[in-house]
């Protein structure tokens, strides 16, 4: 008996370094892949070897990340994860929430010590970038604020509302702080956040719209106003690429199509290209399909409207402003939208320039908080 139970174990083992022999010989053979479509994001590449980087440490880390991101069926062994840990009953994965009814919840991440004062900061230094600017703040608090009802049993809500609140009660009062919170949780349901993605829906974009309306003075468009166009329901978003949960439903995008028209032309400025439509359709066939609105995040956009009454807009943004920009072209004739994670120029001589009345700062709040780029926009001191 002893006999054979040694013998079962010597198979085992035999098996056991077969199949990672074979894993081995797999992984250095097989051509690396440039990006994740699972993950949505671009992989390590393999790093040039030399005295230097092996020296230094650079070359073994590099490797490290290389061998982890190209893995054989690396894609099916984050499945294997992922349900492993639902079957434990995990419900966090990698900062995102398994919460409830499928939705995934991005973890608030709290400011580091003095950024939130560095931000306020910012936002001071653009509003005086011109003589009589307005300048509008619109910090979008995350599904974890929003639909915390939402966050699995035990899971801390985190503070965010309360960031959000200190932001705006440090601005000067000549800053019009939007808070679209109270309109984002009364209308809750049906969703304004994706459950696969950070994004709010269109719908929520909406009701941000009518809220920011009110508070620059326009009249804003009402729902039945637009026709509802549902243009993919396979959408998996970036919780869903970030998280490795899966076997959770996809997400429907919506477009909010003016019933009385309208036209607009995007010029992508710093890529020398136009269009004469916001939406990028050609992109729902791809993993991101939430770069339907104007083609993903750019440095640099402008929009030219049919209105011919000089009003100017600027929106420095994150990606949450995607979705709403397309409402506001019925109220100014022309807009400029900035990024500053890749906008190299000044602000406020784009400001000067074009002789803009109107800013718009609109973040979600943890990129907001997270964002360093954003820090640049500020005056240095003396």
């Amino acid at each position: 008996m002893h006999k054979y139970g040694k013998r079962s174990q010597s198979i085992i083992a035999m098996l056991l370094l077969l199949f990672l022999g074979g894993v081995l010989i797999v992984n250095l053979f097989k051509p690396s892949k440039s990006f994740s479509e699972a993950e949505n994001r671009s992989l390590e590449q393999l790093p040039q070897l030399s005295l230097h980087s092996l020296v230094s440490g650079k070359f073994t880390s590099g490797f490290e990340k290389y061998i982890s991101d190209q893995f054989m069926a690396r894609d099916f062994w984050i499945g294997v994860k992922s349900d492993t840990d639902r079957a434990m009953g995990k419900k966090e994965s990698n900062g995102v929430y398994l919460g409830k009814d499928g939705y995934l919840i991005q973890k608030f991440t709290p400011p580091a010590v003095g950024d939130l004062e560095m931000k306020v900061n910012v936002i001071h230094s653009l509003a005086k970038a011109a003589p009589g600017l307005r300048m509008f703040v619109m910090l979008v608090p995350t599904a974890a604020s929003v639909l915390a009802d939402k966050l699995p049993d035990h899971a801390p809500a985190g503070e965010e509302l309360a960031y959000l609140d200190q932001v705006g009660r440090s601005l000067h009062r000549d800053i019009r702080f939007v808070d679209v919170y109270p309109a984002l949780r009364a209308q809750r349901e049906p969703s304004v956040y994706y459950k696969t993605d950070h994004h709010w829906t269109t719908r929520g974009a909406f009701y941000a719209y009518q809220e920011l309306s009110k508070r620059m003075g326009l009249i804003p468009k009402k729902e039945e106003d637009f026709t509802i166009r549902t243009v993919t329901d396979e959408f998996y978003g970036s919780l869903y690429s970030k998280s490795g949960f899966r076997h959770v439903a996809p997400d429907s995008i919506d477009l909010y199509m003016p019933k009385a028209g309208g036209s607009c032309t995007v010029a992508y400025v710093e890529e020398g290209r136009t269009s004469d439509s916001m939406y990028a359709t050609d992109n729902l066939g791809k993993k991101d399909k939430y770069t339907v609105f104007f083609d993903g995040n750019h440095s640099f956009i402008r929009i030219t409207t049919g209105l011919r009454d000089g009003t100017k807009l600027l929106v420095v943004k994150d990606s949450y402003a995607n979705s709403l920009i397309p409402f506001l072209t019925p109220h100014f004739s022309e807009i400029y939208v900035v990024d500053p994670r890749y906008y190299e120029n000044d602000l406020k001589t784009l400001v000067q320039e074009r002789q803009i009345r109107d800013v718009l700062l609109l973040y979600n709040a943890n990129t907001f908080f997270e964002d360093p780029s954003l820090n640049q926009l500020a005056e240095p001191t003396e």
